[in-house]
């Protein structure tokens, strides 16, 4: 039974992602409201698109995951979902990469996060930097699962982050094997 929710559920970030990135390509006042939505004085700019797929508006911990990502998407003017996830990306956005201590500091920082709209807070410019620093896309379907599961799952969401942050450097290694 909960594999079905789970299932459900990602085809629901997984059809927003998708609705969002066609909706910003096609529409550049949409897009142009979304970029400013991760902005806590003019997120209502994003709500009639949020409220049109479902989300409850006056639930933070339903809406900031899904406002945070869809600014994310219109910001990068994302052409289609990425494959690379947060944690991952972060340590891209430094030559020297998760061995760096702005790149640690930044993870760290994220992951002393307890509560989503402090994580939310935190992400938006981390997602603006790993935009300008990155030339890969964020798979935005998995960042959307993560922080829709953070407020009851917080310790599994920031396991994931170091996770993918410091594997990294198991990847280097064992190509250089």
């Amino acid at each position: 039974m909960s594999e079905k929710k789970s299932v459900a559920a990602q085809h629901r970030e997984s059809g927003f992602v998708e609705a969002v990135i066609t909706r910003c390509l096609s529409d550049k006042g949409l897009s142009a409201r979304l970029r400013r939505a991760d902005n806590p004085a003019t997120e209502y700019q994003s709500w009639d698109l949020l409220g049109r797929m479902g989300i409850d508006l006056e639930n933070d911990n339903q809406r900031l995951p899904f406002v945070t990502v869809a600014a994310a998407i219109a910001k990068t003017k994302a052409e289609k979902n990425g494959r690379l996830s947060l944690g991952s990306a972060l340590a891209a956005c430094y030559e020297d990469g998760n061995k760096s201590d702005q790149a640690t500091a930044r993870l760290r920082r994220l992951l002393a996060c307890n509560e989503l709209e402090e994580l939310c807070r935190i992400l938006r410019p981390m997602l603006a930097l790993i935009d300008s620093k990155v030339d890969q896309t964020l798979d935005f379907t998995r960042l959307l699962i993560q922080l829709r599961k953070f407020g009851y799952n917080a310790q599994s969401i920031k396991a994931q982050w170091a996770q993918e942050f410091y594997s990294q450097a198991l990847a280097s290694v064992e190509a250089a094997v």
